[in-house]
């Protein structure tokens, strides 16, 4: 609380104050809109939990929430002034920033999501050193933020440092792969730093190329929809991610057990051995164990190789001949 209420008191105080023209609330399309998210983001949070599409609750979800935004778009083709202006997403470079953070969302948040039960289910280590672990992801977050806009000011080309950001990624997710249930705790550590070098430099220029196009008095209304696409994008990808690693769980759980018989040789004695009942429970434990860890290194390798996939997206942006030195106040706001 107190750092929020210094940050709150820096942004009053530099963040310049804009012009804010009166204007009549659309209701019908807040209302169209927040039924549709509302919708979508509680199917995409119980999907796992209710076998997805297989329940009838998730059904209706997902028939409210394409409801929702179909209301929505017919009720934006139909009116002056809405909620939300879709138009801004005609703006080529604004356009492709949207689906590119999108896309940042589905990956890169996930990954984020992916760490803290992997640390605190598969290796046992207690919330507050699982944080103390992840805390260097923001050091490095925090450094690279630091150092791209330094560049961009001087006017580098924004897709070097996104191009360079999304390779780390990709780096740290290959690394990730690597991991086993007791994997030592430095690995974590530069994984983190890696990451964070990566996020911090694909952020910022992804955020200057957004509003680099766009006019000074369209660019409050295009945050919002640029910070909508990046938290739905994170709700999917983490959706997605931990489905992935239930099921796969699952089936390596069911690969491995169908390889322990009594007559294995692979099958230590002692606490691990299943003539007892509580042999059976154990030997169960660390196979659900060993499950779950291939689970998580197959859902790094498929970020991996998405997260490179991203890079042709870069091409598609537009370099405008008076480039823009550094993000929009309100996006720093966002950040």
């Amino acid at each position: 609380v107190p750092v929020g209420i210094v940050a709150l008191l820096g942004v009053l105080a530099s963040v310049p104050k804009d012009e804010v023209e009166p204007s009549r609330f659309d209701w019908r399309g807040f209302a169209f809109l927040a039924v549709g998210i509302a919708a979508l983001q509680l199917m995409l949070d119980r999907g796992n939990e209710k076998d997805w599409f297989s329940s009838i609750e998730i059904q209706i979800d997902l028939a409210l929430a394409f409801l929702g935004f179909y209301l929505y778009w017919v009720h934006w083709r139909s009116s002056e002034r809405t909620f939300v202006n879709l138009a801004l997403l005609r703006d080529r470079n604004f356009g492709v920033a949207t689906l590119f953070i999108f896309i940042v969302g589905v990956l890169l948040f996930a990954t984020m999501a992916l760490m803290p039960p992997y640390l605190q289910n598969l290796m046992n280590y207690p919330v507050v050193t699982t944080g103390l672990l992840l805390a260097p992801r923001g050091v490095g977050t925090l450094v690279a933020m630091t150092t791209v806009g330094r560049l961009l000011a001087r006017g580098i080309d924004p897709r070097l440092p996104m191009a360079t950001g999304i390779v780390l990624i990709a780096v740290s997710l290959g690394m990730s792969a690597q991991f086993g249930p007791d994997v030592p705790m430095w690995p974590i550590i530069n994984v983190g730093v890696i990451q964070g070098l990566g996020l911090g430099l694909v952020f910022v220029p992804v955020s200057t190329l957004a509003y680099a196009t766009l006019p000074g008095r369209s660019r409050t209304e295009a945050a919002g929809i640029f910070s909508l696409a990046r938290n739905i994008g994170s709700s999917f990808g983490i959706s997605i991610m931990f489905t992935l690693i239930a099921r796969g769980t699952q089936l390596n759980h069911a690969e491995l057990a169908s390889r322990i018989t009594p007559y294995s040789l692979n099958v230590p004695g002692g606490i691990l051995n299943p003539d007892s009942l509580q042999g059976l429970a154990a030997l169960n434990a660390e196979v659900t164990r060993q499950a779950a860890a291939i689970a998580y290194i197959n859902d790094f390798w498929l970020m991996m190789w998405l997260t490179l996939g991203a890079l042709p997206f870069l091409l598609l942006f537009r370099i405008p001949r008076r480039q823009v030195a550094k993000p929009a106040p309100e996006l720093a706001i966002d950040h």
